[in-house]
């Protein structure tokens, strides 16, 4: 079994910062990749951003400049950095982590409001 734990989500105010962690504890050989999802609502789920196992990032267009993913290897934990934040990106922020001979695993989610 894999259990990820998120934290961070809150509220803020249009041009704040919030700084998301997942914890990824359990049955885990490797992975293959550490991501960030969104739903907002009335929206589909989309990929925010994503960190793959030899280090490479990428980001959604509307986040890039602003979101930053990184990792903590010896932790097994994925964080994502948000400045700049918008209105836009109010959403329930879900990490998603692929783990090889296991598959993919989703966090509880956690609430980001960003108000105007």
């Amino acid at each position: 079994q894999v259990q990820l734990v998120e934290s961070g989500g809150g509220l803020v105010q249009a041009g704040g910062s919030l700084r998301l962690s997942c914890a990824v504890s359990g049955s885990i050989f490797s992975i293959n990749s550490m991501s960030w999802y969104r739903q907002a609502p009335g929206k589909q789920r989309e990929r925010v951003a994503i960190i793959l196992r030899g280090g490479s990032t990428n980001y959604v267009d509307s986040v890039k400049g602003r979101f930053t993913i990184s990792r903590d290897n010896v932790k097994t934990s994925v964080y994502l950095q948000m400045n700049s934040l918008k209105p836009e990106d109010t959403a329930v922020y879900y990490c998603g982590v692929d783990v090889e001979r296991a598959g993919f695993y989703w966090g509880q989610g956690t609430q980001v409001t960003v108000s105007s």
